[in-house]
This record gives C-alpha cells, sequence and structure tokens, in this order.
C-alpha cells in the first residue's frame, strides 16, 4: 500500500479552541497552560500587553499632552501669582483660585500613574489619587460660588451674610466636602485595596496586566461622590449666574461643570463596553478632557482680561459693574 493511501485513512479531529494536538495519527489533544497559546501546534508564551512607554505612539501622544497641559496650568499659576494683588484675581478670593490651579496641575501629572506597567503602588493610588484630587477642585470651585453669592448678598443693608464671608465658610467647604473623599479611599484602601494581576482569560492570544480595582463597589462609591459634588457645583453656579457682572464668575463656573459632566456621564457607557488597556485609555482622555474643561472656562476668560485687556481690571471698572 503506498504511504499517502495509508495516511488518508486515519481520521482527524478538530482540537478545541486554547489545545494542540499530541501528534500522535489518534486525533487527542491537550490544552496550553493559562500563559501560553496554541501557535502553529505549540504552545508558545503569551505576549503581554498594557500601556507601555516604548515604541507606542498613543502614551507618547497622551503623555505629551499631559505635560503640555501642566506646563499651560503651571504658567496660569505664575500669572496669576504675580498678579494676585489685581482687582480681578482678588473678586474671587485668590486663595481658592490657587487650590484650584494646583488640583488641575495635579490632575494631570496623575495620569502617569495610569501609564507603565501596574505595579501595587500605582494600582492603589491611581484612582484614589485621582478621586481626590478632583473632589479637592470641586470643591473649591463649590466654595467659589458660595463665596459668589454671599460676597452679592453682603452687599444689602444689615445682611447677615457678611458675617458668615468672616468665617471663612469657604475654607470649611473646601476640607469637609475633599476630607469625605479621603475617608472614602482610606476604607477602600483598608477593606479591599486594587492590586496588579494577569488577566489571561480577556484573549486567547495575549495576557492583558491590569489593576484589579478591588472592590467595584468603593469605585462606584468614590465616582459617584465625585459626580454629586459636580452636580451640586453646576446647580449652584447656575442659581447664581445671572447676579451682576463684577460677580460673574458663576457664568464661567456653570459652563465649566456642564462639560465637567458631559465628559463623565460619557465616561460611564464608554468604560463599560471597552476592555484591556483600552479601559485605561477612556479614563485619561476623561481626567485630561474634564481638567481642561475647568481650565478652559474659568480661567483663560481672566488671563486675556489680565494679559490682553489691563484697563479691564482695574477696582473703577468693578465699581461701575457692582451692584446698587
Amino acid at each position: 500500500m503506498k504511504r499517502g493511501i495509508h495516511q488518508c485513512c486515519f481520521e482527524c479531529m478538530q482540537c478545541s479552541e486554547g489545545e494542540i494536538s499530541n501528534e500522535t495519527e489518534k486525533g487527542s489533544c491537550h490544552r496550553c497552560p493559562e500563559d501560553q497559546w496554541p501557535n502553529n501546534n505549540k504552545c508558545e508564551p503569551k505576549p503581554v500587553e498594557y500601556l507601555a512607554f516604548k515604541n507606542d505612539p498613543i502614551i507618547n501622544l497622551v503623555s505629551s499632552i499631559s505635560v503640555i497641559l501642566f506646563l499651560k496650568s503651571s504658567t496660569i499659576l505664575a500669572i496669576f501669582i504675580v498678579f494676585q494683588d489685581t482687582p480681578l484675581v482678588r473678586a474671587n478670593n485668590q486663595n481658592l483660585s490657587f487650590i484650584l490651579l494646583i488640583s488641575i496641575m495635579l490632575s494631570f501629572i496623575c495620569v502617569f500613574l495610569f501609564l507603565g506597567r501596574p505595579v501595587h503602588t500605582t494600582c492603589m493610588l491611581r484612582q484614589t489619587s485621582f478621586g481626590i484630587i478632583f473632589s479637592v477642585a470641586i470643591s473649591s470651585i463649590l466654595a467659589k460660588t458660595i463665596m459668589v453669592y454671599s460676597a452679592f448678598k453682603a452687599t444689602k443693608p444689615g445682611s447677615l451674610w457678611k458675617k458668615i464671608i468672616g468665617v471663612k465658610i469657604t475654607n470649611v467647604v473646601v476640607f469637609l466636602c475633599s476630607f469625605v473623599q479621603v475617608l472614602i479611599s482610606i476604607i477602600w484602601l483598608s477593606i479591599s485595596p486594587p492590586f496588579p494581576e494577569n488577566n489571561t482569560h480577556l484573549y486567547m492570544d495575549k495576557i492583558i496586566i491590569q489593576c484589579n480595582e478591588g472592590s467595584v463597589l468603593a469605585f462606584s462609591i468614590l465616582l459617584g461622590y465625585m459626580g454629586l459634588l459636580a452636580a451640586v457645583t453646576f446647580i449652584a453656579a447656575f442659581l447664581a449666574r445671572n447676579l451682576p457682572d463684577s460677580f460673574n464668575e458663576a457664568k464661567y463656573i456653570t459652563f465649566s461643570m456642564l462639560v465637567f459632566c458631559s465628559v463623565w456621564i460619557v465616561f460611564i457607557p464608554a468604560y463599560m463596553s471597552v476592555s484591556g488597556k483600552n479601559t485605561v485609555l477612556v479614563e485619561i482622555f476623561a481626567i485630561l478632557s474634564s481638567s481642561l474643561g475647568i481650565l478652559s472656562c474659568i480661567f483663560f476668560p481672566k488671563c486675556y482680561i489680565i494679559l490682553l485687556r489691563p484697563e479691564l481690571n482695574s477696582k473703577s471698572h468693578l465699581l461701575k459693574q457692582a451692584p446698587r
């Protein structure tokens, strides 16, 4: 009998996904280990995937954008420090402006916690850091809104708002609202902290190195509290948007919170619909775009006046617009 005819008479059977034939001419199969995959009927190590700094144009682009935005916000902070005694900067509490700008700067830098190979430290810090940073930022914006309203009310004779301003209620608002997020983060890290893991089940031919959030509930509470702060700030700013022009920062705050809320509302379904390293990229995009929205809406108009229209940055101009 010819060799070819002899071979045609053996039955072949298809191995299941993730298995290879042991090649003994009966077709029996065995499964590759979880960290390997079948390739050319051999079990070969799966390549690993994460947001690596080397040879990844997307990561290089994200890193460059983060650094550029950090430098831009640093420049704005320097401008506000130089012109801190001018009426425009003083009108809405320069200390709150400094806190907000520093928070925005830190939000641009915290993006780097999401890049590179996940380790225990970065996994524990990435979500809690951005949650606390944004809570400080939104709390300072809320305090600004309260100050805008109280400053307007304090101009009326016999108003009790003058005493409230004197109590430094804005500092209390920033501290308490930020402390709640810090407490949430501490409880999360104490009970069920995030940790790095090798996801071998998402793809057959590669391993995704990612951060397991530990507690989905804790992560949801962190995001939910941040959303609650943003919603309260948006409503307060919207109600105060029609105050006289000398206190019109509420208009810019309204726009900034509208951008912020829109970004994070879109983030949730986008985050749930992608997998692998794309989930991290979606969150990075949300952090950068929401921070840039706050920076643009609140500080760009002021920088325009400070640098290009200095005649509007005067006490006489503000007094003309003040309520009578």
